[in-house]
């Protein structure tokens, strides 16, 4: 009976193993692109990290599994195949997905706003901790809204002062 056991364990950890095998190779499969230039390869490699996915948003080309990230993968190998320069291939998926597609979009009329701001918000933050910073601090008598005494106002005071005490006595 123990060696039953034993056996039917080491069944269950072969079944095991086998498995994590077969899933470590469904997960290493990578698209395989055949260039008729192996030179286009990096080139290849430099536009899908420049151009991002229409669907996913927030990631490139490279990174995306979505099914429009392949048909542009292909896209791409077809117009470098056609010996278009990187130029024209941004260009040409500009004009047919906008310049949302670039992750650096170029700085022209309609981005000019986007790249400016950062620069004008610090120096207007600067500006203004700088007028703060230099700004006139209010004395004690200003923040009670009083005047200051003149002499005679002082010396009269401590007459009435010194008249209470010794009255008090």
């Amino acid at each position: 009976m123990p060696s039953n056991s034993l056996l039917s364990f080491g069944w269950l950890k072969q079944a095991g193993l086998l498995l994590l095998l077969l899933s470590s190779v469904a997960v290493a499969v990578e698209d395989v692109v055949n260039f008729s230039d192996e030179s286009l390869r990096p080139r290849y490699q430099q536009l899908l990290e420049e151009l991002r996915c229409p669907k996913c948003q927030n990631q490139n080309l490279a990174d995306s599994n979505s099914a429009i990230s392949q048909d542009l993968r292909a896209e791409v190998q077809r117009l470098l195949e056609q010996d278009l320069t990187d130029a024209e291939i941004k260009e040409y998926l500009k004009n047919r997905y906008s310049e949302f597609i670039l992750y650096r979009p170029e700085v022209n009329r309609a981005t000019g706003f986007l790249w400016a701001a950062p620069v004008v918000l610090v120096l207007l933050g600067g500006f203004i901790i700088l007028r703060l910073s230099r700004r006139k601090k209010p004395s004690q008598s200003e923040k009670l809204n009083v005047s200051p005494r003149s002499v005679e106002q002082q010396q009269r005071l401590d007459e009435l002062l010194n008249s209470h005490k010794r009255g008090s006595e």
